[in-house]
């Protein structure tokens, strides 16, 4: 079993910030790779980042030099943090936003590589 658990979504104006964070808890060989969804009404859920099991970051083309990924290992391996630094934001990152794991995963980006998933955090950028 995995639990994750989202946190840190809000309302801001365009231009704002926000910082996301996924606990990622149980089973720990199942959050070798975590990553970040997103999914607007209407639209399909996009791959936002991805740290896989190697430890190699990917961005979509989107959001890349304004948003940051990166994980911490909790003490004794227990848990890990992932966070997404939301930087520069815009009306179209608003969304939902998940967090995803698995053991390992061959493309990052792509929602069916992973089997676990949080409910999501909700991010909303206003004009």
């Amino acid at each position: 079993q995995v639990q994750l658990v989202e946190s840190g979504g809000g309302s801001v104006s365009v231009g704002g910030s926000l910082t996301l964070s996924c606990t990622a808890s149980g089973d720990r060989d199942k959050w070798f790779a975590l990553a970040w969804f997103r999914q607007a009404p209407g639209k399909e859920r996009e791959g936002v980042a991805a740290i896989d099991h190697l430890g190699d970051i990917t961005y979509a083309d989107s959001v890349k030099g304004r948003f940051i990924i990166s994980k911490e290992l909790g003490e004794g391996f227990a848990t890990a943090t992932l966070r997404l630094q939301l930087d520069n934001l815009k009306p179209e990152d608003s969304a939902m936003y998940s967090c995803a794991s698995d053991k390992w995963v061959q493309y990052p980006l792509r929602e069916e590589q992973y089997s676990y998933w949080g409910r999501g955090t909700q991010v909303t950028v206003s004009t």
